[in-house]
């Protein structure tokens, strides 16, 4: 019997060219759907939650897959990690209903970019986080993420080419902890770079490059601006996918 399986997954996105299987090119979905080949000896096709571009992390990407697998969840969880590289895991299996779908049924997802903040840093942070050695004003990237919160177009912060530009933002915020400083952003669905544009727009905030009225009269633009520069993959993962 053909079974609806959920899975949550982390991995490590440096080596990979995104979530997105392409032509003669690694990819997480790609590698995760040659693992599942060994248990049918066929595709099976993978939907993920989600497209991260690549060099971007997950913390706990979803994904669903229908299968006809006589396994239990964790026989599953067992045996596809043991099929796949450590800089991708499997953390939970679910047999979900016939009807779960990881991308339709997806009502927000929550990003984090982690800028390290200090004169040096240590190669532990450094696949992980934008290295940023000059100081930043928190507090004016901190005022410049409140702007964010809303429902609007956001295509002048990303490289859109959909139909449909308005995403509602309900959550931007700047911490700082220690030498990292994190932005954490949560909305309905997210377009092409608009995560890291976003990210590029506060830096270039707390580096005194552009105003507060200035990021505010960009969503009227609608167009790119080569003052919000799209900030770097590897600063950026999915925390998590909400339904």
């Amino acid at each position: 019997m053909v079974k609806n399986f959920k899975i949550t997954v982390c991995y490590d996105g440096t080596d990979y060219h995104g979530w997105q299987i392409q032509p003669r090119k690694k990819t997480i979905q790609g590698v995760i759907e040659d693992a599942l080949y060994l248990f049918k000896s066929k595709r099976i096709k993978l939907i993920g939650a989600g497209r991260t571009d690549a060099g971007v992390h997950a913390a706990a990407q979803v994904a669903h897959f229908k299968a006809d697998l006589h396994y239990s969840e964790n026989e599953l969880l067992r045996a596809l990690n043991g099929n796949l590289p450590p800089d991708i895991r499997i953390l939970k299996v679910e047999i979900s209903d016939k009807e779960f779908h990881a991308r339709k049924q997806a009502k927000s997802k929550i990003y984090q970019y982690r800028i390290y903040n200090a004169p040096d840093i240590t190669p532990f942070e450094t696949r992980y986080a934008l290295y940023h050695p000059a100081p930043l004003d928190i507090r004016k990237m901190q005022e410049a993420a409140s702007l964010f919160i809303r429902k609007d177009d956001f295509t002048s912060f990303s490289s859109n080419r959909l139909r449909h530009p308005i995403k509602n933002v309900t959550r931007s915020e700047i911490k700082k902890q220690g030498k990292m400083i994190l932005y954490t952003v949560e909305a309905d669905g997210f377009l092409m770079y608009m995560a890291r544009t976003m990210a590029g727009a506060l830096l270039a905030a707390g580096r005194g490059k552009i105003s507060l009225d200035r990021i505010d009269q960009l969503f009227k633009e609608k167009k790119r601006s080569p003052l919000t520069p799209t900030a770097p993959a590897r600063g950026l993962c999915l925390l998590k996918v909400s339904y």
